[in-house]
C-alpha cells in the first residue's frame, strides 16, 4: 500500500539522523553530547566560570529559559575581557538552548555569531563544524535549498563548488568534518526530494569514510539517514504504484510496488545496522537516542513488508526506551510518533490524516500524547505542544467527542499561535476545527474555520510545497481536502440551475460565486507548486494579474470533483456565475471519463466505427444543462479550467448527438483563469523555431519508434511563417536550442519529437536530437533564459507528446507546461498521432495564426474542424489531442 509519510515526523525532527556534528565534541562536552562546558584554563574567571556551569545544570534539567539566562550573563563576561574561547563556548550553547525551545531565529543568529568568530581567528576546523551546524538548522526548518547552497552549492552535474564548505574539507583534509558534512548534506538532498542524489552522492561516500575512521557515532547516524532516504523512495514508488492501479496498468503497477517494497527491505537494513550499532555503545544517553530513532523509521517498513511481529516488538523496545530519555523536544516528538505508530493504518500510510481508523484506538496512544503535552509544557515549547495537543485533539475527533475534541484543539491553537515558525501546525488545527464543527452541523462557523486555515497556509504554501520536496505526496493528505471541503461547504450553500441525473430545475443561482472560485484558483495554484516545485509558478501567478473576468463571446467552465459528485461552474460576460450537480462517485467517474479517452485512442477507424456515446455523457454533464445560456449569450469560445481526471481528455471530442463541440465552438484550456496572461498576440514577426526528431532512439533502456512525418511537419511549419528556422535530428539539442534562442526572438517554439507527462516532474520530458532528455524545468531554463531581455514567448508547441490514461498527475503537468515554461500559450498533444494529420493541424494553425481576426483558440478550431471533415481522418483520434493551454486570444 502507497506510504503516506508521518505529518508530525515531517517537523519533529525533519532529520532523525540529526546530531552529526555533535559527535565532534564528545571529549569536551558533558554526557549529554550538546553542550560546550569547559573553557580554556585563562578563560575560566570564577564568576563566568559558575555562570556557565549553572547554565549546563539547568539545561540538563531541560529548564532551557534559564539556562539561556545564565549563559548570557556569562558571555557579557566574556565579552568584556574580549575572551575569544569563552565567547565562542557560550556562544554555541546559547545556539542549542534556542533550538531547543524552537526559537530558530536567535539559534541561527547565534550559530552565525560563532562561524564570524572563527572565521576572523582563522579557525578552518571550527569554523567548518559550525557551519554543518547552521546547515542542519537550515533543514530543520524547512530550507534545505540554503543547507545545500552553504555545504556543496553544486553545478548542474552535481559537482561541489570550489569554495563551498565540503570541498574546503576534502582539499584540507579534514576527514571527520567531511562525514558530518556528507551526512547534512544527505539529509538536504532528502528533504528536496532528491533521493538518489542522497544516497550515492553524500550518504553511502560518508558512511565509507566514518567506516574508515572507525568513527562509530557518525556510522550510526548516517546508516539512519539512509534509512530514511530509502522510505522515501519507497514512497515515491509507492504513489507510482497508485497512479499506475489507477490508470488500469496493472503491470506497471505491480513493478513500481515491488521497487517500493525493495527500498523497505533496504531502508530497513539500515536501519537495523544502525540500531546494532547503538547497542553495542553500551547504555549512554547518545546511544539509546540513536537506537529510538531507528526503531521508530523501522516500524512503518516493518508494517509494509509483513514483518507485523518485528514491528509489535520495534514499538515496544521504543517504549521502553522513552522513559529513560531525558526530557527534550526530541522525546516529545518521538512520543507524539509513537502514539501514532500505535495505529497500523498510520504507520503503514492507509489512513489520511484527517480520517479515523474503523478500528477502536489502543488506549496507550491518549496516555503517550498527554505525556508528551506535559513533556511540552515543562520545556514551554510551544511549538512541540500543538503537535500534541492536536492530535489528542484529532483523538477525541474520531470518538465523536466533539465537546473535548474542540477544547483540546483550541488549546493546539493558542499554542501553535504563541510559537515561532508555527503556522504549519496552526494551519492543521484550524483545518481540524472546522471539520469538527461541520460534524456538528454548525456550517457558516466551520466555513470559517476553513478559511482561517487557508489564509494561514497562503502564508507558508511556497515553504510546504517547494521547500521540502520530500513531502510533495503528503500534498493530497495535508493540503488538497481543505480546499475541496471548503468549496463543497460553500457550494452546499447556494442553488443549482440542475442536479444532472434528478431534476431539470432551471432556476438560475443569484449567490455570489466568487469567493468560490476564489478557493478554486487557490487550489490550482498549489496543485501547480506542487507538481513542478518551482517559484517560477508563484512568478507566472503574479505577472497574469490575477483578471478573473470573461470577456465578451467568451464562457468559463470550472469543474470540481468531490468524492460523491461534481460541480461545474459556468461563468458568462458581465459577472453571470451558475451551477450544476453531477451526481456521480469519483471512482464511477474515473472509470467512465478513461474508457472515454480509450475509445478516442482507439483510431484508424471510420466514423462509423466510433461510438459517440461516452462523449454524449459527458457533454450531458457539463455542457448540456447550460445549452441555453451560452445560445444566449453568443458564446464563441469556451475556456475549460478543469479538475482531476478530466484534465485528460480533449472537451474538442465531446458530442452534443448531432456535432463535436469543436464544430460549435472554440475550445482552450488553463490551469486557472487568474493564472492566464490573456494579452492579445501580437502578429508582427511570427517566426517560429521548429526543432523535430524523426530518428528512433532508445534512451534510459526505454526506445522510442521513429516518427516518419515530423520532417513533413517541422518543415510545413517553417514554410509557413517567414524568417523562421528548423534544428531537425542531431541538430536538435540543447546547447542549439539556447544558442538560437539567444541570438534571434522567436516568438514561438515549435518542437515535435517523443515526449511524456509523468505522474512526477522528473519523468516529464522530451527527447532531443542526440537522445538527451530535456526535462520541462530544463527546457523552463533555456526559454525563460531568452525572456529576460526579450518579450515572453507566445507560444510553445509540443505536438508529439504523450499523458498516461487516468493519470491526472500527468495531466496536470500538461495544463501547467505553458505557466512552467515562461510561455503565454502552449499547444499540445494529449497522446502522439504518427501521421500526416499532424502536419495538416500545425500547418493549418499557423496559417489561420497570421489572420488578424482569429484568436489562437479560433485558429486552432479551424484547423481541427477542416481535418475531420476530410473522411479518411472523421475519427476524433486523429484531430482531437491538440489542445490549446492558456492564453486563448
Amino acid at each position: 500500500m502507497p506510504y503516506r509519510r508521518n505529518f508530525v515526523r515531517r517537523f519533529s525532527g525533519l532529520l532523525f539522523l540529526a546530531s552529526l556534528t555533535v559527535c565532534l565534541w564528545l571529549g569536551q562536552f558533558p554526557h549529554n553530547g550538546h553542550l560546550s562546558w569547559s573553557a580554556s584554563a585563562t578563560a575560566q574567571t570564577t564568576n563566568a566560570a559558575q555562570l556557565v556551569q549553572q547554565g549546563v545544570d539547568r539545561y540538563q534539567a531541560g529548564n532551557y529559559l534559564e539556562s539561556i539566562k545564565a549563559w548570557k550573563a556569562a558571555l557579557e563576561e566574556y565579552q568584556k575581557r574580549n575572551d575569544r574561547p569563552g565567547t565562542a563556548l557560550v556562544l554555541e550553547n546559547l545556539a542549542r538552548a534556542y533550538e531547543q525551545l524552537g526559537q530558530t531565529d536567535q539559534s541561527l543568529a547565534h550559530w552565525e555569531q560563532l562561524s564570524k568568530l572563527y572565521r576572523q581567528t582563522n579557525d578552518l576546523p571550527q569554523e567548518g563544524r559550525v557551519l554543518i551546524e547552521l546547515a542542519q538548522t537550515y533543514s530543520r526548518i524547512g530550507q534545505p535549498r540554503k543547507a545545500i547552497a552553504l555545504l556543496c552549492n553544486p553545478d548542474d552535474q552535481g559537482n561541489c563548488a570550489k569554495d563551498s564548505t565540503l570541498h574546503l574539507f576534502r582539499t584540507s583534509h579534514h576527514a571527520t568534518l567531511e562525514v558530518a558534512a556528507l551526512g547534512s548534506l544527505g539529509d538536504a538532498y532528502r528533504l528536496i526530494g532528491e533521493y538518489d542524489q542522497a544516497i550515492t552522492k553524500a550518504l553511502e561516500p560518508g558512511l565509507q569514510l566514518a567506516k574508515e575512521l572507525k568513527h562509530v557515532a557518525y556510522q550510526r547516524s548516517i546508516l539512519n539517514s539512509l534509512g530514511n532516504a530509502y522510505l522515501s523512495r519507497a514512497q515515491v514508488n509507492y504513489r507510482r504504484a497508485a497512479a499506475a492501479l489507477q490508470r488500469g496498468n496493472q503491470k506497471a503497477s505491480k513493478v513500481a510496488q515491488e521497487k517500493g517494497l525493495q527500498a523497505d527491505k533496504a531502508a530497513l537494513v539500515q536501519f537495523e545496522a544502525s540500531k546494532a550499532l547503538a547497542q553495542t555503545q553500551g547504555d549512554q544517553t547518545g546511544d539509546q537516542t540513536s537506537e529510538l530513532r531507528s526503531l521508530v523509521g523501522a516500524i512503518p517498513a516493518y508494517y509494509r513488508t509483513g514483518e507485523t511481529l518485528s514491528a509489535t516488538n520495534a514499538l515496544a523496545k521504543a517504549n521502553q526506551l522513552l522513559t529513560v530519555l531525558p526530557n527534550n523536544r526530541e522525546r516529545v516528538y518521538m512520543t507524539i510518533d509513537l502514539a501514532q505508530l500505535l495505529q497500523p493504518e498510520s504507520a503503514t500510510g492507509t489512513l489520511s490524516k484527517n480520517r479515523c481508523s474503523q478500528t477502536p484506538s489502543p488506549p496507550q496512544i491518549e496516555a503517550l500524547l498527554r505525556q508528551a503535552i506535559d513533556s511540552a509544557r515543562q520545556l514551554q515549547d510551544d511549538r512541540a505542544a500543538s503537535f500534541a495537543l492536536g492530535a489528542l485533539g484529532h483523538l477525541y475527533e474520531c470518538r465523536s467527542d466533539y465537546a473535548k475534541a474542540l477544547d483540546w484543539t483550541a488549546q493546539a491553537r493558542w499554542a501553535a499561535d504563541q510559537a515561532l515558525h508555527a503556522k504549519d501546525s496552526l494551519y492543521l488545527w484550524e483545518w481540524q476545527t472546522g471539520r469538527i464543527l461541520n460534524a456538528q452541523q454548525q456550517t457558516k462557523e466551520a466555513i470559517k474555520a476553513y478559511e482561517r486555515s487557508l489564509s494561514t497556509l497562503e502564508t507558508i504554501r511556497g515553504d510546504i510545497l517547494i521547500a521540502e520536496r520530500d513531502i510533495q505526496f503528503d500534498f493530497r493528505d495535508g493540503v488538497e481536502p481543505i480546499y475541496r471541503e471548503l468549496v463543497a461547504l460553500k457550494l452546499s450553500q447556494e442553488q443549482p440551475v440542475s442536479t444532472w441525473s434528478k431534476t431539470k430545475d432551471v432556476s438560475a443561482s443569484k449567490q455570489d460565486f466568487q469567493s468560490i472560485l476564489g478557493t478554486i484558483d487557490a487550489l490550482k495554484l498549489a496543485e501547480l507548486q506542487d507538481y513542478f516545485g518551482s517559484e517560477c509558478i508563484i512568478v507566472a501567478a503574479s505577472q497574469a494579474g490575477g483578471n478573473s473576468q470573461v470577456e465578451t463571446g467568451t464562457a468559463v467552465f470550472n469543474t470540481f470533483i468531490l468524492e460523491q459528485r461534481m460541480a461545474v461552474i459556468l461563468s458568462l460576460p458581465k459577472g453571470q456565475k451558475k451551477f450544476a450537480w453531477v451526481d456521480m462517485p469519483r471512482s464511477t467517474l474515473l472509470e467512465q471519463i478513461n474508457a472515454f479517452r480509450q475509445g478516442l485512442q482507439s483510431y484508424r477507424y471510420k466514423l462509423d466505427g466510433y461510438d459517440t456515446e461516452p462523449a454524449r455523457q459527458v457533454y450531458d454533464w457539463l455542457i448540456r444543462p447550460f445549452a441555453k445560456d451560452l445560445e444566449q449569450e453568443k458564446i464563441k469560445t469556451l475556456v475549460f479550467v478543469q479538475d482531476g481526471i478530466l484534465r485528460s481528455i480533449p472537451m474538442a471530442a465531446l458530442h452534443n448527438g448531432e456535432k463535436f463541440l469543436i464544430q460549435q465552438y472554440a475550445i482552450a484550456i488553463t490551469p486557472s483563469l487568474p493564472l492566464t496572461d490573456r494579452t492579445p498576440l501580437k502578429r508582427n514577426d511570427l517566426r517560429v523555431l521548429a526543432l523535430g526528431l524523426t530518428e528512433g532512439k532508445t534512451v534510459g533502456g526505454e526506445k522510442f519508434q521513429p516518427l516518419d512525418y515530423v520532417g513533413q511537419e517541422t518543415s510545413a511549419v517553417t514554410a509557413e511563417l517567414p524568417g523562421s528556422k528548423l534544428l531537425l535530428n542531431g541538430a536538435f539539442t540543447s546547447d542549439q536550442l539556447q544558442k538560437e534562442l539567444g541570438q534571434t526572438a522567436y516568438p514561438i517554439v515549435h518542437i515535435a519529437t517523443h515526449g511524456k507527462f509523468g505522474t512526477d516532474p522528473k519523468d516529464t520530458f522530451i527527447i532531443t536530437g542526440n537522445g538527451e532528455k530535456l526535462t520541462l524545468t530544463d527546457l523552463e531554463k533555456l526559454i525563460r533564459r531568452k525572456s529576460r531581455n526579450q518579450e515572453p514567448l507566445e507560444l510553445l508547441a509540443l505536438t508529439a507528446c504523450e499523458t498516461a490514461v487516468g493519470d491526472d498527475r500527468s495531466a496536470l503537468g500538461l495544463a501547467g507546461v505553458a505557466l512552467q515554461a515562461g510561455a503565454k500559450s502552449a499547444v499540445a498533444s494529449l497522446w502522439s498521432i504518427n501521421d500526416t494529420a499532424t502536419a495538416t493541424v500545425a500547418t493549418d494553425f499557423y496559417a489561420h495564426l497570421r489572420n488578424s481576426t482569429r484568436t489562437k483558440a479560433e485558429a486552432l478550431q479551424a484547423a481541427q474542424v477542416a481535418l475531420l471533415e476530410q473522411p479518411q481522418y472523421a475519427h476524433p483520434a486523429y484531430w482531437s489531442p491538440f489542445i490549446l493551454i492558456g492564453n486563448w486570444q
